[in-house]
C-alpha cells in the first residue's frame, strides 16, 4: 500500500528544557486535495440536483416484489444508469446490484452502498418525505435516504466524475456497488457473491466517521403475545372488579427503527385516574402526550423522537415511555395490558437490557448490548412484539438465547402468560482487523476535519461491510452528531454532503493510485 505524502512539521515540547524536533505527520497528496476541491467548486449544484431525482423514488421493499418488478425500483435504476451514462461512468444492471466504474484495472477499490429505504410516514414530515426539502430548514437537505444512502451514492459517483475530468491515472479501477435490498434481505447479495469476485480493499458508506471497524450483530426477539385466557382465582377476580380497561397498546412500525409513535385505549376511566395518568405523562419532559375522550373511551396518543435502532440514546421510545405511564395502575387482565406489563417489566426505560434477565453485558470496544422495543402491533389474536438488539462481542449466540429464553420463560411463568410464534436471531459482531488502507482513511478525515489524531470507531448498525473482504465504513455521518438513517426527520446538512465529497475524492485518490 502506498503510505499517503509525508509532511514534517516542527513540534515544541516543554520538558525541564525546551526541545526542537521533527515528527512526520501524515497528509494527503497535493493532486488529492486539489481535485477534491475542484470537485466541490464544480458540481456542488449538480449533486444536490441528482440527490433530488433519487429521492424522489420511494425504494421502500414491497413484499412479492423485486428490483425488476417493483415500478418505484425500476424508475430509479433507470435515473441512476442515465447519471452514469452523464457522467461518463460505466454501469451494469444485475437485478438486485448494479455496478458503477471508473477504469478498467483488474485491481479493484470497492466501494459499499445502497439504493433501497426503510419506510417513512409522510404524516410526521413536513413535506413529503420522497420529495427533497431543502427550505423548511435552511442548511439540512430532507428527505428519506439523503443520509441512508442515497446521499452517498451521489456524492460517490460526483467524487469519480471529478477524477475523470482531472485524468488522474489510477491502477485501481473504482467500483461504486448499489445494493436494492440492504434494508430488508441479504441473501440476493449473498448468492451475487458466489459468482461475483469483489475488490480486494473495500470502503463502505453507510455509517459513519472516522472509520468503522467494528459492527454489533443486528438481533432480534420476536413472538405474539397471544389473548388471555379468562383467570378463576380470586385475584383476578378482585383485578376484574376494577371498570377501568386497557383494550388496546400498540406502537411502532419497522424493526430496525426506535418507534416515535405509540397509542393506547382505554375504557370506564374515571376522573381521578385520568388525572393520575396525565400526571405521570407530564413526568416525561421529552414526551408529547394527547388524552382524548370519547364518551367511555380514552385515548393516549404519545409522541417520541424515531431514531435508528442502532442508537437508541438518539431516540425516545414512545412504546416504552407510554407503558410507563400505565404501569401506575394495575389493570384487568387484557391483551393490551399483558402487552403493556411486558414492556414495563422487561424492557422499561433503559436501553442496554438491563431487565431482560441475564443478557446485558458490555465490550470495552463496541460498547453495551442495546435492546429496543421497536414493533407492538395488536391485533385479533394477539400482540406481535419485536425486540431489535445490537451485539457486540463477548456473548456467544447460544449463550444469549439460552439467556433470553430463560428470561421470557420466567415472565410467562409469572404471569401465566401465552405465547406464540417465538423466534430469536443472534446476528455476528464484526471486527476488521489489518485492513491496509485504515491509515490512509483516517488520514483523510484528519486532513478535512482538523479532528487530531482520530481513531476508529464501533458502531450498533449493520452494514453489508460484513460481506466483504478488507470492508471498512467511512461516513456519511460525523462523529458525535446525531444520526438521522432510519428516523422520521432524515436529512443530511449541505456542509456535510460538500465534505463528504471532498473526503471522498481525496480517499479514492489515494487508494486507487498506489505507486503511481
Amino acid at each position: 500500500m502506498k503510505l499517503p505524502t509525508l509532511v514534517f512539521v516542527t513540534t515544541i515540547v516543554s520538558t525541564l528544557t525546551t526541545a526542537f524536533f521533527s515528527v512526520p505527520v501524515l497528509a494527503v497528496s497535493l493532486t488529492s486535495d486539489d481535485v477534491a476541491n475542484y470537485a466541490v467548486d464544480t458540481y456542488s449544484e449538480p449533486m444536490v440536483a441528482n440527490l433530488a431525482k433519487l429521492v424522489a423514488f420511494d425504494t421502500t421493499a414491497i413484499p412479492g416484489k423485486t428490483p425488476d418488478t417493483n415500478p418505484q425500483f425500476i424508475g430509479f435504476k433507470a435515473e441512476l444508469k442515465a447519471l452514469s451514462t452523464e457522467l461518463g461512468l460505466d454501469f451494469s444492471d444485475h437485478g438486485y446490484v448494479m455496478l458503477i466504474g471508473l477504469g478498467d484495472s483488474e485491481n479493484k477499490l470497492g466501494v459499499i452502498t445502497h439504493g433501497d429505504v426503510q419506510p417513512a410516514d409522510p404524516a410526521l414530515w413536513q413535506q413529503s418525505p420522497f420529495l427533497l426539502d431543502s427550505t423548511s430548514e435552511p442548511g439540512k437537505l430532507i428527505g428519506r435516504g439523503t443520509e441512508d444512502d442515497k446521499g452517498a451514492i451521489v456524492t460517490a459517483m460526483y467524487a469519480m466524475k471529478a477524477i475523470k475530468d482531472k485524468s488522474i491515472a489510477l491502477n485501481r479501477r473504482i467500483e461504486l456497488m448499489v445494493y436494492m435490498a440492504e434494508e430488508s434481505d441479504w441473501q440476493p447479495l449473498r448468492e451475487f457473491l458466489k459468482t461475483f469476485t469483489p475488490a480486494d480493499i473495500n470502503i463502505t458508506i453507510d455509517a459513519e466517521y472516522p472509520v468503522v471497524t467494528a459492527e454489533k450483530g443486528w438481533s432480534q426477539i420476536a413472538f405474539t403475545l397471544n389473548n388471555p385466557q379468562a383467570k378463576t382465582n380470586v385475584e383476578q377476580v378482585n383485578r376484574n372488579a376494577d371498570p377501568a380497561k386497557l383494550t388496546y397498546f400498540s406502537g411502532g412500525v419497522f424493526a430496525s427503527q426506535v418507534p416515535q409513535q405509540a397509542v393506547a385505549k382505554l375504557i370506564n376511566v374515571a376522573p381521578e385516574l385520568r388525572n393520575k395518568l396525565e400526571a405521570q405523562a407530564k413526568l416525561q419532559v421529552q414526551m408529547d402526550y394527547r388524552f382524548e375522550q370519547q364518551g367511555n373511551l380514552l385515548t393516549i396518543y404519545a409522541d417520541g423522537k424515531s431514531t435508528h435502532s442502532s442508537t437508541p440514546e438518539d431516540g425516545v421510545n414512545a412504546v416504552t415511555h407510554l407503558a410507563d405511564v400505565l404501569s401506575i395502575h394495575s389493570w384487568p387482565r387484557t391483551t393490551a395490558s399483558q402487552t403493556q406489563l411486558f414492556i414495563s417489566e422487561m424492557v422499561g426505560l433503559g436501553l442496554y437490557a438491563e431487565q431482560f434477565g441475564e443478557i446485558a453485558y458490555k465490550d470495552d470496544f463496541m460498547g453495551n448490548m442495546t435492546l429496543a422495543a421497536t414493533v407492538v402491533k395488536q391485533g385479533d389474536l394477539g400482540t406481535q412484539i419485536t425486540l431489535n438488539l445490537r451485539r457486540p462481542k463477548g456473548k456467544s449466540a447460544e449463550t444469549l438465547d439460552k439467556q433470553a429464553l430463560s428470561a421470557m420463560h420466567l415472565w410467562q411463568g409469572k404471569h401465566q402468560v401465552s405465547i406464540s410464534g417465538l423466534e430469536t436471531y443472534w446476528g455476528k459482531p464484526m471486527v476488521m482487523e489489518g485492513a491496509p488502507h485504515l491509515e490512509t482513511l483516517l488520514t483523510v478525515f484528519e486532513h478535512y476535519t482538523g479532528i487530531i489524531n482520530p481513531q476508529p470507531v464501533s458502531i450498533g448498525g449493520s452494514t453489508n461491510s460484513k460481506l466483504f473482504p478488507n470492508a471498512l465504513s467511512f461516513g456519511p455521518a460525523m462523529p458525535g452528531v446525531e444520526y438521522t438513517g432510519h428516523s422520521e426527520h432524515e436529512f443530511i446538512t449541505y456542509e456535510q454532503f460538500m465534505l463528504n465529497l471532498k473526503m471522498y475524492t481525496a480517499a479514492f485518490i489515494e487508494l486507487s493510485t498506489e505507486g503511481k
